[in-house]
């Protein structure tokens, strides 16, 4: 027997689109601002399913499935995955905050707080908040954010590709929840 046998998909323990849909969710709400990347947007819904993520609001110039290169990505997930569409992205962050829903651009700006600082609390529901691929979360809905989380980066770029972001802040708060 090998010592680190690779795992066949048949013993993964995958759950059924039903049983994904009645799983408990992560406490976690994942809105897409102008992601202009189809790839992006599903590579998004494979990591929102791999951590049993609530719901994706898409707004603005970001598109929708069914979309080949979406579904390309998502491998599926867009089946799971709960999602809507919203045009504009501030109206959509308004009703969450009536909601009492806690919203968090990820985003380099002042004062923003580090990844690693950034410590959730147990009760709250979050909405975080990923940008356009060149221009990042637009300055109006930064500035209607509950708070700014940033990515600490010590290379020469400080620039992630969005899917690889979603990916950092997911599976970091899923860990701090």
């Amino acid at each position: 027997m090998e010592k680190n046998r690779k795992l066949k998909n048949s013993e993964l323990d995958r759950k059924t689109i039903h049983e994904f849909k009645v799983a408990k969710k992560t406490p976690l709400i994942i809105i897409l601002d102008n992601v202009r990347s189809l790839n992006n947007i599903g590579s998004v819904f494979r990591t929102a399913d791999a951590f049993l993520i609530e719901k994706i609001y898409l707004c603005g110039i970001t598109a929708t499935p069914p979309h080949k290169d979406i579904q390309k990505t998502a491998l599926g997930a867009t089946d799971t995955i709960a999602w809507e569409y919203h045009e504009d992205t501030l109206s959509l962050i308004q009703s969450l905050k009536e909601q009492r829903i806690q919203t968090l651009a990820i985003e380099q700006a002042e004062n923003a707080i580090m990844l690693n600082d950034f410590v959730p609390e147990a009760s709250q529901k979050y909405a975080i908040i990923f940008g356009n691929e060149v221009k990042g979360v637009q300055q109006e809905v930064v500035s209607k954010s509950d708070t700014v989380i940033e990515i600490p980066q010590y290379g020469s770029k400080h620039s992630l590709n969005i899917s690889v972001s979603a990916g950092i802040v997911v599976w970091d708060l899923f860990n701090k929840l």
